[in-house]
């Protein structure tokens, strides 16, 4: 018998935007890995959607095709969760856009700007809006994660569009957090730095680019999905006053994926599954450190 804390979503319910690559991606493995039952959309990735039910189990995990631009697609999404399982206990807004060419804001297109501000704030603000309406009508609480970015928290130059709609997501914790605290309905907010994605792929396959974005990271090296699949996940299972936690991933981008950050200290792994639950004993390391 193991002598360490487990983590288990045995029971739960989540919808996870953007699940089909990347973070999402693997944010679905280790929620079903953790016993949730996993929901998630696409947009054009069918065949890897398809893989993906198909590796976590067609019975814990369905993929839906969903355009998230602006605020249609959001409500026959949730629908589709409560459809397919009958319940709703978690949410992660995944999903997103961010163009990898700089773009000075005097010659950012309009379209570009509106495009950025649709995907990535107005259809999270309904996401949000249509899966609360369901969490309390459940009347058994919930969880929120918004998955946000340094940008948000720091700015990104050329890139002002993408800063200010993930700046808005840790905004929207913040003043969540509290409306929704009596519903015991918890918002918390993930803000990665640099992550090896498709999204960034353009940026990082860059030399000079990668050198110097290597540059400005302790560890020398941008993030996994795999690494911010574990944040996301620590706040649905940990202690009931894990409410509005923006820091920890805030120490978290200071070890692998941030900017001017100093070093604290090495990870220790990936969450493992152990007796069908998620063991602490290999738990990533946060690096907490006061400010």
């Amino acid at each position: 018998m193991s002598t360490h804390p487990t983590l288990s979503l045995d029971g739960k319910v989540a919808l996870i935007t953007g699940g089909s690559r990347g973070i999402g991606a693997a944010t679905v493995r280790l929620f079903v890995q953790a016993g949730a039952k996993v929901v998630f959309n696409y947009q054009r990735a069918k065949p890897e959607a398809e893989r993906l039910v198909q590796e976590c189990g067609p019975d814990l995990c369905h993929g839906v095709q969903a355009d998230l631009t602006g605020t249609a697609s959001a409500e026959p999404l949730v629908r589709a969760v409560i459809e397919r399982f009958g319940a709703l206990d978690a949410l992660v807004v995944n999903h997103g856009i961010w163009l990898s060419d700089d773009g000075d804001i005097d010659t950012m297109p309009d379209e570009q700007w509106r495009t950025t501000l649709a995907v990535n704030l107005d259809s999270a603000f309904a996401v949000v809006k249509h899966s609360v309406a369901y969490m309390k009508r459940q009347a058994r609480g919930g969880h929120i994660v918004l998955v946000s970015s340094t940008s948000g928290q720091r700015g990104e130059a050329g890139h002002c569009d993408y800063a200010a709609t993930k700046g808005a997501l840790i905004s929207m914790t913040k003043g969540l957090s509290t409306e929704l605290a009596p519903h015991r309905i918890r918002v918390n907010c993930v803000a990665p730095g640099w992550v090896e994605t498709d999204m960034t792929a353009g940026a990082l396959s860059d030399t000079e680019r990668r050198q110097k974005i290597f540059a400005t990271i302790p560890l020398g090296r941008v993030a996994t999905p795999n690494e911010i699949a574990a944040p996301i996940f620590v706040p649905l299972h940990s202690a009931r006053w894990v409410h509005h936690r923006r820091d920890l991933q805030r120490e978290w981008r200071r070890c692998a994926g941030g900017v001017g950050a100093k070093r604290c200290g090495p990870c220790n792994g990936f969450p493992i599954r152990e007796q069908g639950k998620i063991s602490l004993a290999k738990s990533l390391h946060f690096g907490w450190q006061s400010e």
